[in-house]
């Protein structure tokens, strides 16, 4: 009978197969963690859309978050110019600007709910299209592409 082989040898090292974490982009960080960062209005976005360059995922969340901030950002002008116009009427200017105060907080509210859903959909590997936003922003990476 032959006899059993040694007990005390190591296993066999495992057989290099497919990745199966997320893939790295060109900053060293993970696709998703990159996206997920990449989601912060404006900022993240441009800053993540310039030094990303072969990332579709990336670059994509990053088109979109520069594309959302500015809408955000338009906003708030917009916002304020109507808070000023409306305060310079006199006799219901003060009821005016609060109910203006309330519509803006709602629409800030809503920018920050879709921010928070950008980030975990990023974060979890999904490409998520803010309404509207979305598409635009999926032009314009495939076109710079």
């Amino acid at each position: 009978m032959p006899e059993p082989a040694d007990q005390n040898q190591p296993p066999p090292p495992p057989s290099p197969g497919p990745e199966t974490g997320p893939k790295s982009t060109s900053t060293g960080l993970p696709s998703n963690v990159a996206a997920a960062i990449a989601c912060i209005p404006l900022i993240g976005g441009i800053i993540f859309y310039v030094l990303e360059k072969h990332d579709s995922f990336v670059r994509f969340y990053a088109m979109q978050s520069i594309i959302f901030g500015c809408a955000w950002f338009l906003f708030n002008i917009v916002s304020a110019v109507v808070h000023v116009v409306f305060a310079a009427i006199p006799a219901i200017g003060g009821i005016l600007v609060f109910f203006w105060a309330i519509i803006a907080a709602l629409v800030h509210l809503a920018f920050l709910v879709i921010m928070i859903i950008t980030i975990v959909k990023a974060f979890m590997g999904v490409r998520w299209d803010i309404p509207y936003i979305g598409p635009i922003a999926r032009k314009q990476v495939e076109g710079l592409a």
